[in-house]
This record gives structure tokens, sequence and C-alpha cells, in this order.
């Protein structure tokens, strides 16, 4: 059963154009104002071209494919209702990043544009990008204005290879373009012309500037701030995040509502009343420990990236939250403790006044890389009675679910579509611990008979 939501130096350049979320840019399409036929979910052993333009009429069937594959590939861990979440058709995407292409006649600059390249090498064909359907319609704003200051701008142009866009639902955005000299008081001058020229972008938040970064060797420079503010309504709630410039945040914005408010419903503790502790494990800038912190009593969040620990502790003071405790401390670090059953003292967390060893972890979050858990993160959070997993690759979540089955059953998955027209697939699981000897999979998966049957041999 499924249950569907709506969303909220290369090679010759290429006319004909195709379908990827590349790895880089994140991005899915290219070329002139022409709409392609996205490729249906699946994987290639082609690398497959960007997605620049997208055919909207495609959407139902990718998302179909999608639904088809994780059902096929989850059959053995969960039948029961699978919850689908769309994305926006178009324009879903929040940020993404650009080489610039130079193109010279004669040794005189002809042309400059922005390009993508098929599987993201940057070796393979190219792509040129003039709008850029994936993008959030203030992204496309800002990606013309960025063009046509930078192209006949001699400072601007000068070694210029990349441009990279981050904006928000909330109207706010920051532009980091990337070159191969060392940036002078010259170019921040003319740079801050054209971030004024960026102010008049339709679509901002009223008053806000887009901040506009330099980057070159060893060297940042930066016109206004190196990060954004976004606003995101979840569960009747606007939580505020300050989200870093090449930091990682959820690229779909709309999708990362879904996702936090999915969590949220199905982390609700019986009666409303918090009963035990929330861990999170790569909590990144504190997104979901934020707005899951109204479900438990306290929640504690470990980070390896001081950037993301500093954002994350300012979110937390933003938002009023009392009871998120997030620091700097390695998850294996982390993970190693509490399966020798011997929590050592953290002084980070020390400093903050949260005492380890008072805390009752019942439920964990986890949101790992592509990668997955490694063997000693699996076996610490089969530890919990509740594990929410969130992924970004079904290949390995599928492998560390089978390991898990061993004590847990999945009680809810979710599909969200967080990479329309692409293989990609964003999936939620939350587990819940069985009961001593009991083999069921009460979420709708083998039946008790089984084990009845079992257990009479």
């Amino acid at each position: 059963m499924t249950s569907v939501v709506g969303g909220g130096g290369g090679g010759p350049l290429e006319k004909n154009q195709g379908t990827k979320v590349g790895a880089n840019v994140g991005a899915d399409v290219v070329g002139k104002r022409r709409s392609v036929r996205a490729a249906a979910a699946g994987t290639s052993s082609a690398a497959p071209a960007p997605i620049i333009c997208v055919d909207t009429e495609t959407y139902d069937k990718q998302l179909g494919d999608k639904v088809e594959r994780v059902r096929t590939q989850f059959a053995d861990f969960f039948s029961g209702e699978l919850e689908v979440f769309r994305s926006k058709k178009k324009h879903y995407r929040m940020r993404s990043e650009f080489r610039i292409w130079h193109d010279y006649e004669q040794g005189t600059e002809k042309d400059l544009y922005y390009v993508m390249f098929q599987g993201g090498g940057h070796d393979q064909k190219r792509f040129r990008v003039d709008d850029f359907d994936v993008g959030s319609e203030l992204l496309n704003r800002l990606m013309r204005k960025i063009i046509e200051g930078v192209r006949g701008n001699e400072v601007l142009s000068k070694k210029i290879f990349q441009a990279n866009f981050h904006t928000t639902l909330s109207g706010q955005a920051m532009v980091s373009l990337l070159y191969h000299r060392k940036l002078d008081e010259e170019w921040k001058a003319e740079a801050e012309k054209l971030r004024q020229q960026l102010a008049t972008a339709e679509g901002l938040e009223e008053g806000h500037v887009p901040s506009l970064i330099g980057r070159s060797r060893k060297q940042k420079e930066v016109l206004g701030v190196d990060h954004v503010t976004e606003t995101l309504r979840v569960c009747g709630r606007d939580l505020s995040y300050r989200q870093l410039e090449g930091n990682f945040s959820q690229p779909n914005g709309g999708m990362c509502i879904n996702m936090l408010e999915w969590a949220v419903k199905h982390t609700r503790p019986e009666g409303g009343e918090p009963k035990d502790d929330l861990l999170e494990l790569y909590c990144g800038n504190g997104n979901f420990s934020i707005a899951m912190a109204e479900n438990f009593r306290r929640c504690v969040g470990t980070e390896i990236s001081k950037r993301s620990v500093a954002a994350a502790q300012h979110n937390i003071k933003a938002n009023g939250v009392e009871n998120v405790v997030i620091a700097r401390c390695g998850s294996e670090e982390f993970s190693a403790a509490l399966l020798s059953d011997k929590m050592k003292s953290f002084k980070r967390f020390e400093q903050q006044g949260l005492d380890l060893s008072e805390c009752d972890f019942g439920t964990v979050l986890v949101d790992p890389p592509r990668a997955g858990l490694d063997d000693d993160t699996v076996k610490l959070v089969s530890k919990f009675g509740t594990i929410v997993y969130i992924s970004c690759n079904p290949d390995t979540l599928c492998e560390n679910v089978k390991a898990l089955s061993e004590t847990h059953d999945v009680a809810h998955f979710a599909l969200f579509d967080q990479f329309p027209y692409s293989h990609h697939v964003e999936c939620g699981v939350v587990m819940r611990k069985r009961a001593k000897g009991k083999r069921a999979r009460e979420a709708g998966g083998a039946g008790e008979e089984e084990d009845a049957a079992k257990a009479k041999k």
C-alpha cells in the first residue's frame, strides 16, 4: 500500500540534453529553453548528462518507478504503507554549482557562460546552462544577473572558473565566485557593484541584500556575510536555520519540511509527555534535533565539523530551544564510549551543563553519508528502542536494515523525492525494537505464524 503526499576544461559543447543529479552540483539538466524527456528512474553504466531542463509530464512516471524500486528492494523487511512525498515539479533546488566557461577567438574572449559536465567530471562533455529548471526561481534570477555582470567586465571575468548559488525558501541568498588568481581591492569594488545589482532581483526577502563571496587559493573575501538564514514552517511553527557557505544543507527546501514533519510525527510520545532522550549522530546544523525537540526530554547531537557546530548552537538560541545540546565530537568516538557501557567524560558537553550519564537515550536519529553506517555504528544504534534513519542511498540503507532486522522491525517507511528526474532516492525509516523472543514484523512484514512454527520444531 502506498500513500502519496504533495510536495512542498572539458570536451565539446553538447547540444543534446539528458538527465542527472550531479554529485558536485546537485543539479539536473542543461541547455537553453528546451524541455527534455527525463530518463526513467534507474542506473546506467554510461554517465548520464546533467539535468537542466525538465519535462514535467514525466514526473509521475519517474516517481512511480522509484516507488516500485524501493518497495521491491525492501520487500523482505516491510510490506506496510509506504509514505511517498512528492516534490515540486520545477524550481525545487535551493543551491547549485556551475563551472564558468570562457570561449575565445584568436585570443579574444568571445563569450562566457555557465556549463555542467556529463557525469560531473570536468574532462567529460559539457552542457551550456542558460536557464535551470531544477533551481529555485530566485536562483535563476541571480544566475542571470551574475553572468550579465561578469560577462564583459575585465576585473570580474578574469580567471573566474566557478559560481556557487545558495538560496532559501524565505528569500535570502548568497553567491560564491571562484578564481584562479588573487583578489585585490579593484575586484572588491567591482564585486560590490555587482552585489547591489543582485539586490534588485525579484523574490528576495524585504531589505535583504545577497552576499557575494570571492574565493581563490588561501583567500576568502566576504561582501556581506558567509551564511543565509532559512525559515521553515514545520508542524505549524516557524523554525530559523543558519546555513553556512560551503556546508551541507538539504538541497530541496520543500522536501526538507516534509522530512522534518515526518520525523516529528513518528516520534511523538504517547500521551504527549516526553519520556526519554534523543541522540542524533551526524547532526550538522541541528536541522532535525531542533524540529524534534518537543518530543523529548533532551536532544543530544554530535557533529565533527567546527563550523556546523557553531551554526547549530546559533540555531538553538535563535529558536528558543532549551533542551537541545550539540557539541563537536566524532560519531565514532561517541559510539565507542556508549558501546563500552562506560560513558567517558566529554568536556564539550560538560561545558554546556550536560552530564551524559544522566541521559536516557530511547531514540537515535542517524542521517549518514551515502556510505551508510559502519559496523560499529550499526551495533550502537541496535541498542536503542527506536531508530530513525534518514538515507540518501537505498542500497546502503538496505544493508543496514538487514543487519538491524535481527533486533528491530520497520514500523514506518517513507520515500522523499528529493531529486526528481534522477535515479537518486531519499528514504526515511523508523525501526522499533522487538520484545525479547518476538520475531513477528508488526509493521506489515512476516506473520507470527512463522515464529510459532519454528517454536514447535
